[in-house]
């Protein structure tokens, strides 16, 4: 469907809810991957020595640990990666919101596996009220 053939509060209902997404999505990209980056870099320059931050380990403690994975430059930067798609998704919702809204589902699993693993309480919060926000612009704009 064409945005001529939208009404216009069906496109304005889902342009609050895109950017909603977007600013959810901004959120956890710049709340994550800073540290995510510092945290890749002081791990893999001292000598696996895990980033304390505010008294807290920054990615390095947690499921992941406790299950058998190990902390590892690859795993950190992994989460980075993630965290820089975080942004990317964030871009997209709020220029493209229907095409955001799918990219931002397909990352989601990876998200939840290192939120999981890092025992990151926040990320699944914000992740869930994004995910209410994008299936809010998709259904709209179906």
């Amino acid at each position: 469907m064409s945005a001529d053939v939208i009404p216009s509060s069906h496109r304005t209902a889902s342009t609050v809810w895109s950017r909603i997404a977007a600013v959810l999505s901004g959120l956890l990209s710049v709340g994550f991957g800073i540290p995510a980056a510092y945290g890749t870099y002081h791990f893999a320059t001292h000598d696996g020595e895990v980033w304390m931050f505010m008294g807290f380990p920054t990615y390095g403690d947690g499921p992941f640990v406790d299950v058998g994975i190990p902390t590892t430059v690859l795993l950190l930067a992994g989460f980075t990666a993630v965290c820089v798609a975080e942004a990317v998704v964030g871009l997209v919702l709020w220029t493209r919101p229907r095409l955001g809204g799918w990219l931002s589902i397909a990352l989601l699993p990876f998200e939840l596996a290192y939120w999981w693993g890092f025992a990151l309480p926040f990320g699944p919060i914000a992740g869930l009220a994004r995910t209410v926000a994008v299936v809010m612009v998709l259904r709209r704009r179906e």
